[in-house]
């Protein structure tokens, strides 16, 4: 495997991290939310540019995998997946199209308001996501 696709890899790992941040901001994942994660991600992400043919399979696995995990694992808090995200996000500025960021705003906001809507929490962190992605690298 090449270093564009351990980069792409990476990517969708810490796009996991980021959907596990927001659907655990307000300390506890529901199943409408993984199931909500699961529904956008293979119906969404898929088609991307990003993602090559290969990656496709993997790249839904990863992200959904990642976000299990953290689930299951119960150590990682929603604050630091987010700024590890937002860490990678700076480091990897040209992954991150407007066609991306705008799809990652559509799938945060997805899984966020699939259980009971949105609550005060997850509307902060969004806004926060929101903000970060208008920034211009300089």
């Amino acid at each position: 495997m090449g270093t564009s696709q351990h980069k792409q890899i990476a990517f969708f790992q810490n796009l996991g991290k980021l959907f596990y941040a927001i659907a655990n901001v307000d300390k506890s994942v529901k199943d409408e939310e993984i199931n909500k994660l699961i529904d956008v991600v293979k119906s969404e992400l898929g088609p991307l540019s990003i993602i090559t043919n290969n990656l496709k399979e993997r790249a839904s696995d990863s992200i959904i995998n990642t976000f299990k995990w953290l689930r299951d694992d119960d150590e990682y808090d929603a604050e630091t997946c987010y700024t590890s995200f937002i860490t990678f996000k700076k480091e990897h500025e040209d992954l991150f199209s407007d066609e991306i960021k705008s799809l990652i705003l559509k799938t945060a906001g997805a899984i966020a308001a699939s259980f009971s809507g949105l609550n005060k929490s997850e509307l902060i962190m969004l806004a926060k996501l929101n903000i970060e992605f208008k920034k211009t690298v300089k």
